[in-house]
């Protein structure tokens, strides 16, 4: 039977690629947004601010501290990509979000899982994380790279999954979206950055943690998790898998104190603190919180013991925009 020989999760946020010096103009971005959620309500930037005054995030958005914290962070993803490299598993099970860059509004599955025999990692130059970003940093590449992946585990895990009463979605082909068919950046972010642009074959693995009215809820995301496990625990392979959560923590208004809870709950397998919440708390980018989730489903029953390498909150603004950065790994 395969062996689920390691789990990482990690942040992939655009300020993980930005440096220091373009995060407070990176921020000036969030004084236009109409909406900020913050604990499952929305609010003005204005509105924002005034509500967090007492907390002086002003002081958090020094020079000093985006250098300090994007050091932080590049150290934390360098780690992670030495324990893969260790490890050495023959495929990687990634659990991301597609924030409609293939799947759009008019076709936009709760779970999809793809199981072509390649997939596209284009540069998207045209991106804001590529306009804020350095290339060099994310390790972006020139030109289209073309992936491989493990078609039979993702087949595998569709049947399975459909036996197991979840209705999951399959694509063997990207739709064209804003990336011309290439994947999302939930997904290169693993091959750029933990994998160096020479990946192990992957299977995507598409949560649609983002857009209501089908975003799966805290509950479903950890059940769906666990049925992923068992399958692979249970596939007539020889093969060494590791599963890796890509998305989170809070963000774009980090949360550090349900960060704390969802990291505790990962730790001792709590599912009260990891599913004890109206969904409507995991929306925007806090809601890819849920990958991390499903990730904790899936290597409960193994063994393997969660270690945080590093959780960094990178604030941008004086209303408390930003990300909350947050490495882990189960081995």
């Amino acid at each position: 039977m395969a062996e689920i020989v390691l789990g990482i999760a990690s942040s992939h946020a655009p300020q993980l690629e930005m440096p220091p010096g373009t995060w407070r103009a990176y921020g000036d971005r969030g004084r236009t947004l109409a909406k900020h959620w913050f604990e499952g309500n929305t609010y003005s930037f204005g509105e924002l601010v005034e509500l967090r005054a007492g907390d002086h995030f002003e002081k958090e958005c020094t020079e000093e501290k985006f250098e300090t914290r994007f050091a932080a962070c590049q150290q934390a993803i360098s780690h992670l990509a030495e324990t893969i490299a260790k490890a050495a598993p023959d495929v990687l099970v990634i659990l991301g979000d597609d924030q409609h860059e293939s799947f759009q509004d008019d076709n936009l599955p709760a779970f999809c899982i793809y199981y072509g025999e390649s997939v596209d990692d284009a540069p998207r130059n045209s991106e804001h994380r590529a306009t804020f970003g350095d290339a060099k940093i994310g390790k972006r590449p020139s030109q289209t790279l073309t992936q491989p992946t493990d078609a039979v585990l993702g087949e595998y895990l569709i049947e399975t999954l459909i036996e197991n009463e979840f209705d999951v979605t399959r694509s063997n082909k990207l739709p064209v979206g804003r990336g011309d068919g290439a994947i999302g950046h939930a997904f290169y972010y693993v091959y750029r950055r933990l994998m160096d642009n020479h990946p192990v074959p992957s299977v995507p693995l598409m949560v649609n943690t983002y857009f209501p009215p089908n975003a799966p809820t805290a509950k479903r995301c950890y059940d769906f998790g666990a049925a992923v496990g068992q399958a692979i625990r249970d596939w007539d392979s020889d093969k060494r898998v590791a599963i890796v959560a890509s998305g989170g923590l809070s963000h774009t208004v980090i949360e550090e104190d349900l960060d704390a809870r969802i990291l505790d709950g990962l730790r001792h397998d709590d599912r009260e603190k990891l599913l004890d919440y109206a969904d409507v708390r995991f929306r925007g980018g806090t809601s890819e919180i849920k990958n991390w989730i499903a990730l904790g489903g899936a290597v409960a029953p193994t063994g393997l013991r969660m270690e945080v390498v590093d959780y960094v909150p990178c604030y941008r603004t004086e209303a408390g925009n930003g990300c909350a950065m947050g490495f882990a790994e189960w081995v």
